[in-house]
């Protein structure tokens, strides 16, 4: 329900997205037209990405339940929000009130919770901010508006003095009594007094909201166990009781902030200052809030960038660890991006800036992590299912064990509701309940800090299941930047005039096949007019006229179409008279280009990418961690088949559509958890269909759009870093879900059978919410190393 953040490589100029069909891939990005009418070209362009765009949310929507569905396209038409900063909110229980309270108004659609920040965004209709605020001040919570893009203040613990005087006040009565000093004598119920109004004031309001709203919260369960010791006389121990309860939220609040912190340190890498050039062509400091896109700032060796934008003038060495978490440094050089937080090593550098400080890549990062720790996981989901019967239950225990003896089996009233005040406190579920959202917090900004852009709970979790992953080939598996290999003539022409022939077709073509023939061209390009799509079947091509001469350019499909496959020597070759005799040059993995004339095969040009360095090492890494590798691929099967026997591919499709990968991968889905890796506009179908997509740093905005992990360095590498990560949140999840259950079943058997004492219990609760907090944060500390 939150806004989804495009964590996106690169800012990428305005294209036309419309797929060209004589390239194999499916991604030739635009429309001949262009050169007779710019704006019907933009139009079509428009509506190609819409449709694409369109055919990605809908899929997206049939997630075979595996997932939530995409935050963007949540909510009714028509849905306005707004966020409230709540300093009393920072635990699941102010969560589960606030949630009974304000669903039932009929205007709000939706409520997201931030704890970390303290944030609820409520998605409504018409809903008055001032009802809202009434009904969170009834439960003594405060909640302040704030601006859509005003960041929270830090949190600063309170209540510490409390705690000290209280606590100290507590300790004195107990040791009163430990000095054989009578429980019910003055000066022990003084100081008992005074450590529970101090101590448990604020926990005791909280217990009577919560009996008011008739919810079982751990407030309300404190209050009981409170005030039946003091009813059944034992005030150190309840004074005890409650100062300890103070101590564990302390804790937890800090252990909490703690966790904010790990997220926040992200944006606080980038300065708030910079040096920015005045219109007099000086330089001057300004906050980098005050600063528009176009303007010019300086940064000197061994600052940190402070805006994202493009070197102007200068080379430098730039550690982009925070936005990639590659830990070598990049050689930039004008016209390279940069971005905010980034490290300058050596040189100093004009940058041409191109993004607000608020929507850099760094606070992009930084905002997409905190809108996926307010999604539910599910294992968090399940947690907090079972606390919600837990509590209950335990409750009920509670109640049985009070009544039950004294009337069935004579035992004495005392000891019977003192087990079950202990056992009240037993119910309190606040260990298993935190340690969740803090672990997969703690995974998500590490996956951050690694250079992959987790978008929910959701999807880290289920990379530990994940049983098979496809690659798109061009732009993913290889470097997306072909370049022409062979140019074979079928007919008079020679080689030269067969490039430039097909370059001068493509001169409008932003597809890497099309830039390959573009810049092998060394001479000036032919007027090309009457341009239109060639599309027959599966045959995709351009048709156009040089002078009086008509041609087409396209695939083998569309070679297949013309009929020419089988076309018997004409006479004019220059070099062979089967067209057959091209299928050696696609034995090296060369993608094959055919230029035509009605009737005549006159060359085919052939066209080979370059798989990237870290394509093999991700593979086998893959391969080592049970994960079956496939490729799916408009590209020909001989080309397919060379890229993947480079990386170690197990499986190959190619020859595929859009619409093909789509049906793949929903085929796969059925069978396991599914992932798919892309760049393009046309793997956007695939991707939010496979139950993880993962987008490339340099891929389509609609490809970031639509895919659940975002990779912020093109390196494949991170897909079993991603994989790594997920194992050991999951790992350290069920770590703390064990330990906290298994605390809870020790002191129930203690309490039942009259072996543990208030403080005992609140003391082991205490205990183990932060040592599952602390495990949770040692995530942080993970190194994602194989092995």
């Amino acid at each position: 329900m939150s806004e989804k953040i495009t964590c996106c490589g690169d800012p990428q100029p305005p294209v036309s997205t419309c797929n060209h069909p004589h390239h194999q891939d499916g991604k030739h990005s635009h429309d001949h037209h262009a050169h007779h009418d710019h704006d019907s070209h933009h139009r079509h362009g428009h509506a190609c990405k819409q449709d694409h765009a369109h055919d990605a949310s809908h899929v997206h929507a049939h997630h075979d339940g595996q997932s939530a569905p995409k935050q963007s396209g949540s909510m009714p038409p028509g849905t306005q929000q707004f966020r409230l900063h709540i300093a009393a909110m920072d635990c699941p229980t102010e969560e589960a009130l606030i949630r009974r309270v304000l669903t039932p108004l009929p205007q709000v659609l939706g409520l997201d919770f931030d704890l970390l920040n303290r944030i609820l965004t409520v998605h409504h209709q018409e809903q008055e901010v001032a009802e809202i605020q009434q009904r969170l001040t009834a439960l003594g919570m405060q909640g302040q508006l704030m601006a859509a893009t005003t960041a929270t203040a830090p949190v600063r613990q309170q209540g510490w003095w409390r705690l000290l005087v209280g606590g100290g006040a507590a300790l004195a009565a107990e040791a009163l009594v430990w000095a054989g000093s009578p429980e019910k004598a003055l000066p022990v119920l003084i100081l008992s007094m005074i450590a529970v109004l101090i101590c448990g004031l604020p926990t005791l309001k909280k217990g009577w909201i919560a009996l008011r709203h008739l919810t079982l919260n751990i407030h309300l369960l404190m209050t009981a166990a409170v005030s039946g010791a003091l009813l059944i006389g034992q005030w150190p121990e309840a004074a005890m009781v409650i100062c300890l309860f103070a101590l564990a939220e302390m804790l937890e609040a800090a252990s909490l902030i703690r966790a904010r912190d790990a997220i926040g340190s992200l944006l606080d890498q980038a300065p708030e200052t910079v040096q920015c050039q005045q219109p007099d062509g000086g330089w001057q400091a300004q906050n980098t809030a005050e600063i528009a896109v176009g303007a010019l700032i300086l940064c000197r060796p061994g600052d940190r960038i402070a805006m994202d934008g493009v070197i102007e003038s200068g080379r430098s060495e730039v550690n982009q660890a925070a936005i990639t978490g590659e830990s070598m440094p990049q050689e930039k050089i004008p016209g390279d991006p940069v971005y905010a937080g980034t490290l300058n090593q050596t040189g100093a550098l004009q940058i041409r800036v191109s993004a607000l400080a608020g929507a850099s890549m760094l606070a992009r990062i930084a905002h997409s992590v905190q809108d996926a720790q307010s999604q539910r996981a599910p294992t968090q989901r399940f947690v907090d299912r079972f606390a919600a019967l837990y509590t209950p239950i335990v409750f009920v225990i509670a109640v049985l064990a009070a009544i039950l003896p004294p009337l069935l089996w004579q035992h004495g009233w005392h000891d019977s509701l003192y087990r079950a005040l202990v056992l009240l406190v037993i119910a309190c579920p606040c260990a298993l309940v935190i340690s969740t959202p803090v672990t997969v917090v703690s995974g998500l900004a590490l996956a951050a800090r690694r250079g992959i852009v987790v978008k929910g709970g959701l999807f880290l979790e289920q990379g530990k299941f994940l049983q098979q992953l496809a690659f798109d080939k061009t732009g993913t598996l290889t470097e997306g930047k072909p370049a022409l290999q062979h140019t074979q003539s079928f007919s008079a022409l020679t080689p030269a005039e067969i490039l430039r022939i097909a370059a001068s077709l493509d001169a409008h073509s932003s597809h890497p096949l099309a830039q390959a023939l573009l810049q092998a061209c060394q001479e000036p390009l032919l007027p090309v007019t009457e341009v239109s799509l060639f599309a027959e079947g599966r045959g995709r091509g351009i048709r156009g006229r040089i002078g009086d001469q008509p041609y087409l350019l396209g695939n083998r499909a569309m070679l297949a179409a013309l009929g020419l496959e089988q076309m018997p020597d004409n006479g004019k070759s220059a070099k062979s008279t089967n067209p057959s005799a091209a299928q050696s040059l696609e034995q090296d993995g060369s993608t094959l280009i055919f230029l035509c004339q009605p009737g005549q095969l006159l060359g085919v040009l052939g066209v080979a990418d370059q798989v990237r360095a870290s394509s093999k090492e991700a593979v086998q890494e893959l391969h080592a961690l049970g994960i079956r590798t496939l490729m799916l691929t408009g590209d020909n099967a001989s080309a397919a088949q060379a890229i993947a026997r480079q990386t170690g591919i197990q499986e190959v499709r190619s020859e595929l559509l859009p619409e093909d990968k789509l049906q793949v991968i929903s085929t796969l889905a059925q069978q396991g958890m599914t992932g798919m890796a892309g760049d393009g506009i046309n793997d956007a179908p695939a991707l939010a269909r496979a139950q993880i997509g993962f987008a490339m740093a340099a891929g389509s905005d609609i490809a970031m759009e639509t895919a659940d992990v975002a990779l912020m360095q093109n390196d494949l590498r991170k897909l079993p870093e991603f994989i790594r990560i997920s194992r050991k949140t999951n790992a350290v999840l069920w770590q703390n879900i064990g330990f906290a259950l298994a605390i809870k079943l020790l002191f129930l058997l203690l309490a039942l059978t009259g072996h543990a004492s208030l403080w005992m219990a609140v003391f082991a609760d205490t205990g183990t919410s932060l040592l599952v907090v602390l495990n949770g944060l040692r995530l942080l500390r993970y190194s994602g190393s194989r092995g």
